[in-house]
């Protein structure tokens, strides 16, 4: 967004209330809906999509949901896979329909991923090959994952260096992407290929007005504690025992998205046998503040955020603020 381009008269608003893990966007998001009736909200987060991702994911509870009504919460069984570009559509009509309502879209969370997409753009992928598929998918069967996970580092170790090695479904479609376009994975979401028309896909800047909150304290390091007594609160909400019910659901594996999201993995391991209960709360403290770091790195990338620091008392007056002296402004 150009913050020396004044919006014209026909932009809406809309509101990015972004943060690391464990910094309060929830419970910061209902509060301006206390504030602002016309508030709806629009969850931008991998893990509550998924039905039965509760405990973990932080998501909000049913009481909550009832009282302040989250969008793309809970739209997928845990089967089910949900992409980037599919978050891309679905966020951007549901922002049409909050405006044509007369309401104000608050997107709330913490997968980065999902809000440069909306920022950005994401590129038209190489549509399927069914010949190029089987040709992998027996690859797989002859080779192993091991050996295709290899052959995705040689051609592209920007996308392999971002996926995991037993995600067989998308190490199979990063590499059909470079059989039939001659191209890597990681060239089509880069700035190469969009060149002039980056802005593709993406919100436009002449037709929205976004608000972009960054709650997240100055350090990441406060979070340290917050973490930590997620962690505590969540094993006992129930948290081993959910992930024990989802393990009991036909056709759910170790290598699905639902079950790679940071604690479930983890959960996984422990209740599968492959570590104790200590290497698992160290191994799931740790991923998380992996996970807020890479959130935090992002969230600095971005020179036009307003901060507001979780940690002050006034944190959720401070948002309710910036969204006032915003509508007032465009």
């Amino acid at each position: 967004m150009n913050s020396t381009t004044k919006p014209s008269s026909k932009q809406r608003p809309v509101v990015f209330l972004m943060g690391p893990t464990a910094a309060g966007k929830t419970a910061a998001a209902m509060s301006l809906c206390d504030r602002n009736s016309q508030a709806t909200l629009i969850s931008v987060d991998s893990a509550m999509i998924y039905r039965g991702l509760d405990i973990g994911s932080a998501k909000p509870s049913q009481t909550e949901l009832k009282s302040y009504p989250h969008e793309l919460i809970n739209i997928r069984s845990v089967v089910e896979s949900y992409s980037a570009a599919e978050f891309n559509t679905d966020a951007t009509q549901l922002i049409h329909t909050a405006h044509e309502n007369d309401r104000i879209p608050v997107l709330v969370g913490g997968t980065m991923l999902y809000f440069k997409i909306l920022l950005q753009g994401i590129s038209d992928l190489p549509a399927s090959d069914s010949v190029i598929r089987k040709q992998i998918e027996n690859d797989t069967q002859n080779n192993g994952l091991a050996w295709l996970f290899d052959q995705l580092r040689i051609i592209d170790p920007e996308t392999a260096a971002r996926l995991h090695s037993n995600d067989k479904q998308r190490i199979q479609r990063a590499l059909e992407v470079h059989a039939i376009s001659g191209k890597p994975l990681s060239y089509w979401y880069s700035k190469e290929y969009f060149g002039e028309n980056w802005d593709k896909h993406a919100l436009s800047q002449s037709a929205f007005s976004i608000l972009p909150i960054a709650l997240a304290p100055p350090q990441k390091s406060q979070l340290h504690p917050r973490i930590e007594q997620r962690f505590h609160q969540m094993i006992a909400y129930g948290f081993l025992e959910e992930v024990e019910e989802l393990m009991q659901i036909a056709g759910v594996t170790a290598h699905l998205p639902a079950m790679r999201c940071v604690g479930y993995r983890q959960a996984w391991q422990y209740l599968s046998g492959a570590i104790d209960a200590k290497v698992f709360e160290e191994q799931m403290l740790a991923a998380t503040r992996q996970l807020a770091k890479r959130q935090m790195t992002w969230l600095r990338s971005w020179s036009q955020l307003n901060w507001v620091d979780p940690f002050a008392t006034d944190h959720n007056d401070q948002i309710a603020q910036l969204l006032s002296q915003h509508l007032n402004k465009h």
